[in-house]
């Protein structure tokens, strides 16, 4: 059993979905940005070349991932980590500014984001972390530090790019697997409705209705429950992040980022403005109906009406040119490969891989919930690329890199019994 080669214990369904997804990712990408006069594919000064350049790149990639020894990755996680993180804090000096956001590092016509390789490293670090047989989350001690592995970058990425730094919030979802007391993801749950509501109406509404559900939950309560002071310091917490929301919305969050909000919850009406994309992206989704307007045949995607579309509103191409029926293929695409990672990471036999594994699945899943949210105008803007699919080639490697990492931690497993 332990002489078996790693190509027989790959899971090919894994590689199989990876592949398709790419594949299909470039053929959205190329109709977005197939211009109008002839030209090869190969094209490098086109967008569809660049990207199909960048998959090839990715087959050596996975060969060389695959040939390493699946330990290589545990013990030099922490190695990782901190040169992501200098990458990331080197940004402040040397990044380059694309498109207001100076989160890339220029290499002649080429540009590396940092941060999408520091979800990879994050993910290894937090894993070897988690892997330590002493590390007990109900500890404050250990929730502290694994969750400053996660917040680290995050700190450095959230000047640069917003959007990217809500990605590794993803992985507190892996950290309540792993037993973080379910208080942490409630307390952000309420506090994301808690923003939005204060948005919506007078903080004083909010805080009258707090007070009301407050002195509802202590009564309710069986009387050696009941804590006077507990209750007392969650309505003081809730009140004073509500009378915040106002001034951090004002003056931390910058004009387009409010605007964004305030078009996704209904106080303004800009079609041609800062909502334009979103609208747009709405038209090209519903005029595909449920087969689409056929590849290559979408008059929104060849008009270039929709901004970005090859990067961040690719899904829109998909529903104009594949329609409802299409979507949901891709949909499914992505679901099964993220309940196949799931799956394999439960059957694995050591805590890092399982704990890596789960971190993979939460990456993916949040770039996909929020990209198609994104594009179907129930979520802000906030430039998550689709994975797989989006145009860039750091996305890409990263991607690969990420998943095929944990591709060789499960292939490894029948070494560790």
């Amino acid at each position: 059993m332990k002489n078996q080669s790693t190509r027989s214990n790959i899971d090919w369904m894994v590689v199989s979905l990876y592949f398709v997804l790419v594949v299909l990712g470039w053929l959205n990408i190329y109709s977005s940005s197939l211009p109008l006069e002839e030209t090869s594919i190969f094209d490098m000064s086109q967008i569809y070349g660049k990207q199909l350049l960048f998959i090839l790149l990715s087959i050596p990639l996975i060969i060389m991932i695959l040939s390493i020894d699946g330990k290589f990755f545990e013990k030099f996680a922490s190695v990782f980590f901190i040169v992501s993180l200098l990458s990331l804090a080197g940004l402040f000096v040397f990044g380059k500014e694309i498109k207001g956001q100076a989160n890339w590092y220029s290499f002649g016509s080429f540009s590396l984001q940092p941060a999408e390789f520091a979800k990879a490293a994050t993910a290894l670090a937090l894993s070897k972390y988690m892997g330590d047989v002493q590390v007990n989350l109900s500890a404050y001690k250990y929730q502290f530090q694994a969750l400053g592995i996660i917040f680290l970058p995050i700190l450095l990425i959230i000047p640069h790019d917003p959007g990217s730094a809500l990605i590794f919030s993803s992985m507190i979802l892996v950290l309540y697997r792993e037993g973080l007391p379910a208080w942490y993801l409630w307390t952000g749950f309420i506090a994301i409705i808690l923003f939005i509501l204060s948005l919506l109406f007078e903080p004083i509404y909010i805080v009258l209705a707090a007070l009301l559900v407050t002195i509802a939950i202590f009564f309710k309560s069986r009387p050696m429950n009941r804590n006077v002071v507990l209750s007392s310091i969650v309505f003081v917490l809730i009140s004073a992040f509500t009378f915040s929301v106002d001034y951090v919305f004002d003056n931390v969050f910058q004009q387009h980022h409010r605007d964004r909000f305030n078009i996704l919850l209904g106080k303004e009406v800009d079609m041609r403005g800062i909502g334009y994309n979103i609208n747009q992206s709405k038209i090209a989704i519903g005029s595909g109906g449920w087969t689409g307007k056929g590849f290559l045949e979408g008059t929104q995607t060849k008009g270039g009406f929709v901004p970005e579309q090859h990067t961040d509103y690719i899904f829109t191409t998909v529903g104009e040119e594949w329609g409802f029926t299409g979507s949901l293929i891709v949909i499914a695409l992505f679901v099964a490969l993220i309940l196949r990672i799931l799956y394999l990471a439960e059957r694995q036999k050591t805590k890092f891989s399982r704990v890596y594994g789960y971190c993979v699945a939460s990456i993916l899943f949040i770039h996909f919930f929020i990209n198609t949210a994104m594009v179907l105008g129930l979520f802000p803007t906030v430039g998550v690329p689709l994975p797989m699919f989006s145009y860039g080639g750091s996305g890409l490697l990263a991607f690969t890199i990420l998943i095929f990492i944990f591709v060789k931690m499960d292939a490894n497993k029948v070494n560790e019994w």
